[in-house]
């Protein structure tokens, strides 16, 4: 493994724990008398011009023992991709953290050569020791021209990154990493990239390394040669790898079973039925989260009307799988009533790996809007948490964790506007960590003041709101998104 670089350093307010924490009242029984206390935990460092200051969108986060890292953008343009990839770092099981910026991966730091970074995602390969993040490495003009990997020791101190593929001739798009970690696999200490080729009709790709991230196959397709983007791999314990991801007819997912060499034909998990959202909301459009318990079982959420009528608005409903071909009728999450009004979008759904089956602990986060027929000056966004005890079946009472915030306090892009088109959720012991994007009035001269915030570990106490599989009362059908992977018009740089 190459040296690791020195901490990248803005200053001491950079790479310090942040110090900014305030709270805000649950509204929701947590406890009794609870209230959420956010935690500060990253800020846009840059002053480029082209970037929007200060903003940070869309994050992802893994945990490995008490270790939790995030990784996101910083300093969003307007037309796609970001000044650099961020990073925070919990060794604390989130009670404390400190940031800084990816080095050598873009030109406004540590002498990268690309103009932009986008789509960050995070994991942890046990058998090498290895933290890695892995983002897209993006042009001037918003063209994804491959996906690189950042690794780590620690989660404090980064490497410059290596490339794991790129190809001036390709736009890639949506890159997500994992890695196997079961001893048990025989093809433990392997890690996965999926991501999509969008100037190929989003040409769904996957790429394995063995050796702690350090160099990277080839990219193949999966049989069939499948369109889509979004797919977040995920390791059975036997390691088979099932990849959930947004498909030409709704959800569908893929699996290799010789360690990535081979991917198997697409097979649908549901079809989808969207709500437009309110207030020019970048909003994921229906891409999946996706997380696994201890035996393997797959759970996969996403934003759909199907159980509002005249689809006014989206839940956030889910799927299960002990196979990835084999999936359980689709399940709305009970935040609300069907007649609340509410519209719920961009979940981040995480499962605590030391539960299985029907006590498998979920936690759920996810944006709203209380009323969904809202307008650009009127939407207020807010953060959700809800969170299953008995594998989904049951459902405690939400709780907001953030907001409410102006959709005008939160980064601009040519497709609306966005705190991210994914967030993630780790669970572990008991309790399900989350870091999303909170918009806030801005100062100093900025346009925006859009950072990093997290609610350390909110507790999976479950409760008796049922998950429900009816009635349906908007059919299912393939959305307006998986006609724009048909006819080949994604990008969702």
């Amino acid at each position: 493994m190459p040296a690791i670089t020195p901490p990248v350093r803005f200053g001491a307010a950079m790479l310090a724990m942040s110090g900014l924490l305030f709270a805000h009242p649950a509204k929701g029984p947590l406890a009794a008398g609870a209230k959420v206390t956010l935690t500060r935990v990253s800020t846009d460092p840059f002053t480029n011009s082209g970037s929007q200051h200060a903003t940070e969108v869309e994050p992802d986060v893994f945990a490995f023992g008490r270790t939790i890292v995030a990784a996101y953008q910083t300093g969003r343009f307007f037309s796609g991709g970001s000044s650099d990839i961020g990073w925070a770092t919990s060794t604390d099981g989130g009670t404390s953290w400190r940031h800084g910026m990816l080095p050598g991966l873009t030109e406004h730091l540590g002498g990268g050569h690309w103009a932009r970074a986008s789509d960050p995602s995070v994991v942890y390969d046990a058998k090498h020791h290895t933290w890695m993040i892995a983002a897209l490495g993006v042009s001037s003009n918003a063209i994804g021209l491959g996906a690189a990997v950042s690794r780590s020791t620690d989660g404090l101190h980064w490497s410059k990154p290596v490339v794991a593929f790129s190809n001036t001739q390709n736009f890639y798009d949506k890159d997500w990493i994992t890695c196997d970690n079961h001893t048990a696999s025989p093809h433990y200490g392997n890690c996965y990239i999926e991501a999509d080729i969008a100037s190929a009709f989003d040409l769904v790709i996957m790429s394995t390394s063995s050796d702690g991230g350090a160099s990277w196959s080839a990219p193949i397709s999966p049989s069939g040669r499948p369109r889509g983007l979004g797919g977040q791999p995920l390791v059975q314990p036997d390691g088979n790898v099932i990849v959930p991801f947004l498909g030409v007819n709704g959800l569908a997912e893929f699996s290799s079973a010789d360690g990535g060499t081979s991917w198997s034909k697409a097979t649908r998990i549901a079809t989808m039925n969207l709500h437009a959202v309110a207030g020019d909301m970048r909003n994921g459009d229906g891409l999946p989260s996706a997380a696994m318990d201890a035996a393997g079982t797959v759970y996969v959420a996403w934003q759909d009307c199907r159980f509002r009528a005249h689809c006014s608005a989206n839940d956030i409903v889910f799927s299960t799988s002990a196979n990835g071909t084999t999936w359980s009728p689709v399940r709305r999450i009970p935040i609300d009533a069907t007649t609340s009004g509410a519209d719920h979008f961009i979940p981040g759904i995480g499962v605590d790996q030391a539960t299985s089956g029907g006590k498998a602990k979920i936690g759920l986060y996810y944006y709203f809007f209380p009323n969904a027929r809202c307008t650009t000056a009127t939407c207020k966004l807010e953060v959700g948490y809800i969170s299953s005890a008995n594998g989904g079946k049951t459902w405690s009472s939400p709780a907001t964790v953030a907001g409410p915030m102006k959709v005008t306090q939160i980064a601009s892009t040519s497709q609306g506007n966005m705190v991210g088109d994914y967030i993630a959720t780790a669970a572990t012991d008991g309790k399900a960590l989350s870091v999303f994007a909170v918009g806030k009035a801005a100062s100093g001269g900025l346009r925006f003041n859009e950072a990093m915030y997290t609610a350390r570990g909110l507790p999976i106490a479950g409760g008796t709101a049922k998950a429900a599989t009816g009635p349906v009362v908007s059919p299912a059908k393939d959305g307006a998104r998986t006609h724009q992977i048909a006819a080949g018009r994604v990008i969702d740089m």
